[in-house]
């Protein structure tokens, strides 16, 4: 049993969860559920930034354009960007897929919850300032550079579903060695591991905490892997982190989702 906060809606407040992955039951005030019998807001309430490049496998498919105008080297440190407000999204609630875009790319992200104000981390101290692992989705409309923001194809309404819970630091013995997987209408369509991060955790947090201060509820995402899946207009999309359990939501078209709200 594994021990997690979650937000539920129509509460102000998170709620401590027991949840048997296996099983696929929650403990809440004594009671037990079934995942499809609650209703889900996004558990996090601070800033999300994101991580580029931060997977082997993504900086390899740069290839030598990273030696070329405009990058002219690999980086040296984390590329960061952020999801807004407006793209937080939660467990089991539709992405909406924009008019004249065929498909969205789907960022299967292990979201690190900071748990108290973090300025300039030691990298050997830098998880005691952990509260705790959440599954990500970094929703994009598929671009090809990384060397501006992509505001546009990162920052829509509903890009970056978060959940469904944060399991506690505790519950997670090296996220470092986390399998994630992504099935698209239930097909394996993305497997990964966050070894295969260019910077793990620890190192990633004292980095980027040596130029910019994470504070307590803010979330940082170690990096989305290579040869992120689409998915197209009433896909089923669910991406699961060892240990973490699974975020699911289903793509929807905005003339769809206009419809179904008359």
């Amino acid at each position: 049993m594994i021990t997690a906060k979650a937000k539920f809606q129509g509460k102000l407040q998170s709620d401590e969860i027991y949840i048997k992955l296996a099983e696929g039951k929650i403990e809440k005030a004594g009671r037990s559920f079934r995942l499809n019998e609650l209703m889900f807001d996004a558990p996090v309430s601070g800033t999300i930034y994101g991580t580029l490049l931060n997977y082997k496998g993504a900086l390899e498919l740069l290839g030598e354009a990273v030696h070329e105008a405009p990058y002219k080297a690999a980086p040296k440190a984390p590329v960061l960007y952020i999801k807004p407000a407006n793209t937080i999204n939660s467990h089991s609630r539709p992405v909406l897929l924009p008019e004249g875009v065929e498909a969205l790319e789907i960022g299967a992200a292990l979201g690190i919850v900071i748990g108290r104000t973090a300025t300039r981390l030691k990298e050997e101290d830098a998880l005691d300032y952990v509260a705790g692992y959440t599954i990500v989705n970094d929703v994009s409309v598929p671009h090809e550079s990384v060397y501006r923001p992509a505001i546009r194809q990162k920052a829509r309404d509903g890009f970056c579903p978060v959940g469904p819970w944060i399991v506690q630091r505790e519950a997670i013995q090296d996220p470092d060695q986390l399998y994630t997987r992504v099935y698209i209408n239930g097909e394996l369509r993305q497997e990964n591991t966050t070894a295969n991060l260019i910077r793990p955790i620890a190192k990633l947090l004292a980095e980027v905490t040596d130029f910019m201060t994470l504070n307590e509820g803010d979330v940082l995402l170690a990096g989305v892997p290579e040869n992120a899946p689409l998915a197209k207009a009433d896909d089923q999309v669910r991406i699961e982190i060892e240990g973490l359990g699974a975020l699911e939501n289903i793509v929807l078209s905005e003339g769809q989702a206009k419809e179904e709200s008359q």
